[in-house]
């Protein structure tokens, strides 16, 4: 796995549209910024705890393992660092 540039996670590519990331509960906070994808995303929680994701003008929702969340291109999204390392399965 590898944290490449200014990614705020490592990854480990799994096929052509399939990516296991992990975020670590010592990353700064600032890293975790406000952003959009440049394509549609389904979103698997594996693991984590206390981790909330937040649409824009949305309140954010705490995640757990087994949620889905659809991200649609373009749309502004965040996570909030929660209390252990977070663990996602994420499908372009």
């Amino acid at each position: 796995m590898s944290r490449g540039g200014n990614k705020p996670y490592i990854e480990k590519k799994i096929d052509e549209k399939t990516f296991f990331r992990e975020f670590s509960i010592e990353i700064d906070d600032n890293e975790l910024s406000w952003h959009r994808d440049a394509e549609n995303r389904e979103i698997e929680v594996v693991a984590g705890k206390n981790w909330k994701f937040q649409y824009d003008n949305c309140l954010p929702v705490v995640i757990k393992p087994g949620d889905k969340i659809t991200v649609e291109k373009n749309e502004w999204h965040r996570i909030i660092k929660g209390d252990t390392n977070l663990k996602l399965v994420v499908h372009k």
